[in-house]
């Protein structure tokens, strides 16, 4: 009974007998089994090999990927580190150009400001965009980061030093314009500051002012900014008329024969505020002119510039 025979037609018709043992199929199928399971092996090892083979190549396109923004990012890091360099250049140039400033108008640093980077401070070394960021971008990055800082800081002190300047320029512009600068009226200078012969005793006296002489009605004209303090008559001096410009400063001019301003008024340098005359004790049609520095007459001429 081990074996097994099967009858199998030939070509042209005539039954053959055919004999196989059992232990021949086991073999056969045993075969046929391993064949299969081979396969079968094969074909999941090819497919976890593609699947291993896609998921390498989307890797490579991410690492590709990632190198393209790394390298970008590190072009950026360069581009900020110039532009640091420049920035902190430009906060030096205009801390220059502030004392060049502060020279041409002949006004002192202020003394509670410290330096543009501090007490004594020197401007940071400029940052070296050329290193090699893959071993280097960490010690850039960790520079950049502190002089940004340190930029902050020295915009703060320009910004503050920017804030006094104007301040005070403007003090000094209110200054210069109530400064008396001109020339009160046209004419020809009769009698100057300082000791002199008086023309009605004969005596000597101290002249307080600066004597033009003019036709009556030649205008006169405020020599600087300031406010009317009075207008009228006043012995001697006849009609005169006294402008305060403040800081200490007093014009006064007298002799006139007509006001174009009333007390209170406010006037501008060169702006008409009376006409000349003759009024008070005078030998002839003039302008008496008088500036008056904390109470004390000084020099009219040293005011005029014109």
């Amino acid at each position: 009974m081990n074996k097994i025979t099967l009858l199998v037609l030939s070509s042209n018709g005539t039954p053959i007998r055919l004999t196989i043992s059992k232990f021949t199929i086991f073999l056969f199928c045993l075969i046929i089994s391993a064949c299969f399971t081979v396969l079968g092996i094969g074909a999941h090892d090819y497919y976890k090999l593609r699947i291993k083979g896609f998921y390498t190549q989307e890797l490579k396109n991410k690492i590709s990927s990632q190198d393209n923004l790394l390298a970008s990012q590190r072009k950026q890091i360069q581009s900020f580190s110039d532009k640091i360099n420049s920035l902190k250049s430009e906060i030096i140039a205009l801390n220059d150009f502030e004392k060049q400033i502060r020279i041409i108008a002949n006004l002192d640093h202020p003394e509670n400001q410290t330096g543009l980077f501090g007490v004594g401070g020197s401007s940071p070394a400029d940052l070296d965009s050329k290193l090699d960021l893959k071993e280097s971008h960490k010690s850039l990055i960790r520079e950049m980061h502190e002089q940004v800082g340190e930029l902050n800081s020295a915009a703060q002190v320009q910004k503050e030093g920017f804030k006094s300047l104007l301040h005070e320029l403007d003090e000094k512009k209110y200054l210069l314009a109530c400064t008396p600068a001109i020339k009160p009226a046209k004419g020809v200078y009769t009698s100057r500051f300082g000791r002199r012969k008086s023309p009605f005793t004969g005596l000597w006296e101290f002249h307080k002012g600066l004597d033009i002489a003019g036709p009556i009605g030649t205008p006169v004209i405020a020599a600087a900014a300031g406010s009317v303090t009075f207008a009228g008559s006043k012995g001697a001096y006849g009609k005169v008329m006294i402008i305060n410009h403040g800081h200490g400063l007093i014009t006064r001019y007298a002799h006139l024969s007509r006001f174009l301003k009333k007390p209170g008024e406010k006037v501008k340098r060169g702006e008409k505020i009376a006409l000349m005359g003759n009024t008070g004790r005078s030998t002839g049609p003039h302008l008496h002119y008088e500036v008056n520095l904390n109470g004390i007459p000084v020099d009219p001429k040293k005011y005029i510039l014109n």
